[in-house]
């Protein structure tokens, strides 16, 4: 149901149950968090997430779900929150393709990627309307954020869903490209990462949580870049930047 490929520093998780548009129910969640840990321990520089078939995510696997004896809170407090949160805190860029529907926790998934790129006919929203549940997994965060609270509760209340062209117009996510050239275009700009100066990726990726999380001004802001950037000149990849400029080379950066 989840499946791991590792090569040349670049980790790819499929999301592989076709059947049911890749949703996901507590073994799936177990599973992407194992091959998370997985890909963590081998080291990779980069990590592309996708998933197989027409869809992204549909959300969450409910076929023959009695709600009678569901805990919906423990499912996402418990199940789903602390694999956001681990794939959020990955050490490394992380990258999403995301194609066809990405609603519920497979939105949660994308907003959990660093950088997402959608194909332009993606359906992305808040499809709760028709069952008297609730936009989750960091859903209204998101769309308040970018979207403003009118739209966002435009979407949740007539259950719309937007086009991936629509929502990266609108600021939600990365790039919209092609349906059909959406894994190559991500897979390229995953396997360029891995060969990145990851340490100065994970420096600016830990500045942006911090803006996005803890909402902090320009001042304090550019305090931590000051305080980023002088941990990194002692770096081998900020010597090797430097080096490749003044001899006017490209650079060939180890991610230490």
């Amino acid at each position: 149901m989840i499946d791991l490929h590792i090569a040349d520093g670049v980790a790819e998780v499929v999301l592989n149950n076709p059947k049911a548009m890749n949703a996901v129910d507590e073994a799936a969640l177990a599973a992407l968090a194992s091959a998370y840990r997985e890909a963590a321990d081998a080291g990779v520089r980069a990590l592309l997430l996708r998933g197989e078939g027409r869809g992204f995510c549909a959300g969450r696997n409910i076929a023959g779900l009695d709600p009678r004896d569901d805990d919906a809170y423990d499912y996402l407090a418990n199940k789903v929150t602390p694999v956001l949160r681990q794939m959020a805190a990955f050490e490394a860029p992380t990258f999403a393709a995301v194609h066809g529907a990405c609603l519920g926790v497979g939105l949660g998934l994308a907003i959990a990627t660093d950088i997402v790129y959608v194909s332009e006919d993606a359906k992305i929203g808040s499809p709760f309307a028709n069952l008297g549940a609730t936009l989750d997994s960091g859903g209204h965060a998101l769309f308040v954020e970018r979207l403003g609270a009118h739209r966002a509760m435009d979407l949740i209340v007539t259950g719309e869903l937007m086009s991936g062209a629509e929502a990266v117009q609108a600021g939600l996510f990365s790039r919209a490209v092609p349906a059909d050239e959406l894994l190559d275009f991500t897979r390229a700009r995953a396997e360029r990462a891995a060969s990145g100066a990851t340490l100065a990726f994970l420096k600016s990726k830990q500045l942006v949580q911090q803006i996005r999380d803890e909402r902090v001004g320009l001042w304090e802001s550019v305090e931590a870049e000051n305080k980023a950037q002088g941990e990194l000149c002692s770096s081998e990849d900020y010597f090797e930047g430097f080096a490749a400029f003044q001899d006017k080379r490209r650079p060939e950066f180890k991610g230490k």
